[in-house]
């Protein structure tokens, strides 16, 4: 039996995700942010003011990697840490103005990214791809 590494799943998904990453953190770096704080930005774009291991659990990023990622959007202005009403040690990772202004200049890029991704796709194709990657995690939104 013989294993064509060409023809790999494994392959072609690292090899699609390299892609995208380059051409996304090309278009992201000239306002300064890496495609991992635009993930973060867009899940507080989607629901602010979460705690970090809320953060995490969403993003699928360790609590260590995810703390230096909102100290990097901190620095930047984009987000805050305020503290947790029902929690004494924990913080709410919230947006500031700025950060809620990102979303209107970022998104395009990501939106560009998408499209330039799909355009070799028949219609439907891109999000039937999505559904079967999200089958693949495990995670079904059907």
């Amino acid at each position: 039996m013989s294993f064509d590494i060409e023809t790999s799943a494994g392959f072609l998904l690292a090899k699609a995700h390299q892609c995208l990453f380059a051409r996304f953190r090309d278009l992201l770096a000239p306002h300064g942010i890496t495609p991992q704080q635009f993930a973060l930005l867009g899940f507080l774009w989607k629901q602010d003011s979460l705690s970090q291991i809320e953060l995490s659990k969403k993003t699928e990023v360790d609590r260590t990697t995810l703390s230096g990622l909102v100290d990097r959007l901190e620095k930047l202005g984009l987000v805050t840490r305020l503290p947790h009403p029902n929690d004494r040690r924990a913080c709410l990772v919230t947006l500031t103005t700025k950060g809620r202004e990102a979303e209107r200049i970022l998104t395009p890029l990501a939106l560009s990214v998408r499209k330039q991704f799909s355009k070799g796709l028949a219609p439907g194709e891109y999000e039937q791809l999505c559904r079967l990657l999200n089958r693949l995690r495990g995670v079904s939104y059907d």
